[in-house]
């Protein structure tokens, strides 16, 4: 028994032989006579306190018993108390005249009940609605339970979850209650699971790649789906990683990559972009804006120049981003058993080959002509023409360099000769080596830190005397 209930019996019982010992006081403060009224002395009045909280605590004892009985208990003694008042009350009334004694007198005046009027059957009737009306509660109240249980299930049918299902009611629904939660938390860790899991698919295929293929989860994606985005693609690799990598251990390797990635991946995703592949010791990564490429790829060098500056006991390290905007193919490629989310096009394998001449120049970051026109008209930028691709099918990709990636004086001094810069490289394409030659001379005059007029002035060099340098 619990410690509450041992207190209200305690209090029942003590009210209760109170109320007994002080009914004679209370019985002789109701006065019956032509009209009815009351006349209580001090023991009277205690004696009615008595009774009132006699009242109280057995109603508390009443349906504390009722709850623990189980549903079908609880209806029977819900009812059969109410049920056997109502017959003891329809019985009284019914025959009322045939009963002597003052209390019955006065019963039959207030009700206004002669031999002549039958007004009882009229009591009757109206005792009888309200006993349906009582009776119609008592269940409402027993079944409230049942109308949680089927919203509960309901919502769980439907895959609704809550914190905590709360029925109510009897012992025998507190049960009910504990089974409904237990299904609700292994619901609840279900759904856990799966976010958790999801949050684990999107690192391996990306919330923008299913965006742009219309799917909502990695689960729909079907061999063959593609769909055609322009984008702009960025290419992005460590400088010398084969030789940085042959001076560490295989674990110091892999903490020396991925100290990388943590740099840049974020940075993409900062800025609007995702990583399509982790290729080694670079990356692929998708913007649907240039100039999101553009600012990213400008942080990615700024953060990395800091990395070095504060990590001293790691290899520092330098980066080549190439970026190239044009039409590309999101799509699933592979078979049922193995599939893989990429993107494919020339657009993605001109991005390559530019990085290609990023690292013959060791500039840090250059980009096409596409990418250039792609920009906002007032997107601030600071950069110069240094050279052409040439292609297989005889074609010219036009290349540039983006100076916001140097310190604010390298830049300044690039951006005072970019006008001869230019001018040398146009020259070296028509084949005027010695014009262009005098051009980057005068370029690495005012800007001897200048690797691109460096090298260009040796390509010069090497074709006035004959020899054939690289091609670009």
């Amino acid at each position: 028994m619990k410690k509450s209930t041992k207190v209200w019996l305690i209090v029942f019982i003590i009210s209760f032989v109170g109320s007994l010992l002080l009914f004679s006081s209370v019985s002789r403060g109701i006065v019956i006579g032509e009209s009815i009224y009351l006349n209580f002395d001090a023991m009277g009045y205690v004696g009615l306190v008595f009774m009132a909280i006699s009242t109280v605590s057995g109603s508390v004892l009443y349906f504390k018993f009722i709850k623990s009985q189980n549903f079908t208990r609880m209806l029977f003694f819900l009812t059969v108390p109410l049920t056997l008042t109502f017959a003891v009350a329809i019985y009284l009334i019914s025959d009322i005249n045939s009963f002597n004694g003052t209390q019955i007198d006065t019963l039959r005046q207030v009700l206004n009940v002669t031999l002549s009027n039958n007004i009882n059957y009229v009591w009757a009737i109206l005792l009888t609605i309200v006993y349906l009306i009582l009776l119609f509660l008592t269940f409402s109240y027993a079944c409230k339970p049942i109308k949680k249980i089927e919203k509960a299930v309901s919502r769980l049918s439907d895959g609704e979850i809550k914190d905590e299902i709360q029925i109510g009611g009897n012992k025998q629904f507190e049960g009910i209650e504990h089974g409904l939660n237990k299904i609700n938390d292994v619901y609840k860790e279900k759904e856990n699971l799966i976010k958790k899991t999801n949050l684990e698919y999107e690192k391996y295929v990306p919330k923008q790649f299913l965006k742009f293929l219309g799917k909502n989860s990695i689960l729909e994606l079907e061999l063959g789906n593609q769909v055609q985005k322009e984008v702009t693609t960025m290419f992005c690799d460590i400088r010398n990683s084969t030789a940085t990598s042959s001076t560490l251990s295989l674990e110091d390797n892999f903490n020396y990559i991925n100290s990388y990635l943590k740099v840049v991946s974020p940075l993409v995703r900062k800025h609007g972009g995702f990583v399509d592949k982790y290729l080694g010791d670079g990356i692929l990564a998708v913007f649907m804006k240039a100039e999101n490429a553009m600012e990213c790829a400008v942080q990615i060098v700024k953060a990395i120049e800091q990395k070095n500056k504060s990590s001293v006991a790691t290899p520092s390290m330098d980066v080549g981003i190439s970026l190239n905007t044009g039409e590309v193919v999101f799509g699933v490629v592979g078979e049922e058993e193995r599939k893989s989310p990429t993107i494919i096009s020339d657009t993605v394998n001109l991005a390559s080959k530019m990085e290609n001449i990023n690292k013959f120049f060791h500039t840090k970051i250059i980009f096409s002509k596409r990418t250039l026109n792609s920009l906002r008209n007032e997107y601030p930028l600071s950069y110069r023409f240094i050279g052409t691709l040439t292609l297989e099918d005889k074609d010219y990709l036009s290349m540039f360099e983006c100076l916001d990636s140097y310190d604010k004086k390298t830049r300044e001094k690039l951006e005072s000769v970019k006008v001869t810069f230019e001018q040398g490289v146009r020259y070296y394409n028509l084949g005027k080596y010695h014009n262009a030659k005098e051009n980057f001379q005068l370029v690495l005059k005012r800007a001897r830190e200048d690797r691109v007029a460096y090298m260009y002035y040796n390509k010069c060099e090497q074709k006035i005397s004959g020899e054939n340098p690289m091609r670009l």
